[in-house]
């Protein structure tokens, strides 16, 4: 089975000390109102084949009246699949899904025949650390850089053996129509010419913690938010709004108690003392996500410690917080706490 690296890994809860957490401040992401979710959750649009991925994010915004949104990261017009858009107060989200890992299934169509075991040597030569330069229409920088595919694999051959149809895990900032172009360079003919080959179909069917288990396409979204306003039925609507928290499954987490996060929000960093529990295997500059003993997003940040030291020292900053994503007064300040 075909993994993203975060899949494969499987991570213990290491506790430091276990306490618990007032039912009278915040609540699980499950328990949050419709309303609330409309402000801070996620859909994962099955982006349709023509607009662009900010016309799908702008149109999402529309249908379901909020004031902002944000998505994960583009995909260009004619490419469709997962989409997530982050939704009002939580777009913010979105700078740690563009950075996690893609899948994407696709056609790829060769000039001429290539020989099976050409195919397959020529795969594993563009799996692994690769050498990538963007092509001439992109956002970034046109320099040459180095990308992670995680793996790539022929799925089926057309009967003239010249349709591939593929999938391919990489690193986020992978070009694939530009993979698949450098694919049909690297083969030769006999005469030493490049076969060549150009993709004719893509689909991300993974984007970080998002997969094609929870699509919903533009449609539903928009029949279940008038189920919602006009019957009053929000059944639906909560089936395809899924909890800010989902966006950042993909990442360890460390939870801190109910007396650590007003702090956080205030702009502190996580020092060891505030920490109840963290992941296992983390280490030191990964990126983490700060949760609540209520499993609430709080905020990301990079690792300034291992997993071990954040359980077992005692003091120190553990975590150095690059955004905060829950409000301040949710939980109260150290002197405001009953009996404090």
């Amino acid at each position: 089975m075909s993994l993203l690296p975060f899949e494969k890994i499987k991570r213990k809860e290491l506790i430091r000390k276990n306490y618990g957490t007032d039912a009278k401040f915040g609540c699980k992401p499950e328990d949050r109102t419709t309303e609330q979710i409309l402000n801070y959750g996620a859909v994962n649009i099955d982006k349709p084949s023509g607009p662009t991925s900010h016309q799908v994010s702008d149109y999402v915004q529309r249908v379901l009246n909020i004031n902002k949104s944000g998505h994960s990261g583009t995909l260009d017009p004619k490419v469709t699949g997962c989409l997530p858009v982050a939704l009002a107060d939580s777009t913010k989200v979105v700078q740690v899904l563009l950075h996690a890992g893609k899948e994407y299934v696709g056609i790829m169509h060769l000039h001429k025949i290539v020989p099976e075991k050409k195919l397959n040597e020529t795969i594993e030569k563009f799996t692994g650390r690769i050498k990538q330069l963007p092509p001439i229409k992109s956002s970034v920088k046109r320099q040459w850089r180095f990308r992670n595919i995680y793996y790539f694999e022929v799925l089926e051959v057309s009967e003239d053996g010249k349709d591939i149809l593929f999938k391919v895990g990489c690193q986020a900032g992978t070009y694939i129509r530009k993979l698949v172009h450098d694919f049909g360079q690297s083969i030769k003919d006999e005469t030493g010419t490049p076969i060549g080959a150009h993709m004719s179909e893509l689909r991300r069917t993974k984007a970080g913690p998002f997969n094609e288990s929870t699509l919903c396409t533009l449609q539903d979204l928009a029949d279940a938010f008038y189920y919602y306003k006009q019957e009053g039925n929000d059944k639906y609507l909560r089936a395809i709004i899924q909890p800010v928290e989902n966006a950042v499954a993909h990442l360890p987490k460390v939870w801190v108690f109910d007396t650590t996060v007003d702090t956080l929000c205030h702009g502190a960093q996580l020092k060891v003392p505030g920490i109840s529990k963290v992941e296992s295997d983390i280490q030191a500059a990964d990126q983490v996500a700060i949760m609540t003993l209520k499993d609430e997003l709080v905020a990301f940040g990079e690792a300034l410690m291992i997993s071990k030291s954040m359980v077992q020292e005692e003091r120190g900053i553990a975590v150095k917080i690059k955004r905060v994503f829950m409000k301040p007064g949710v939980y109260p300040r150290i002197d405001r706490l009953p009996n404090a």
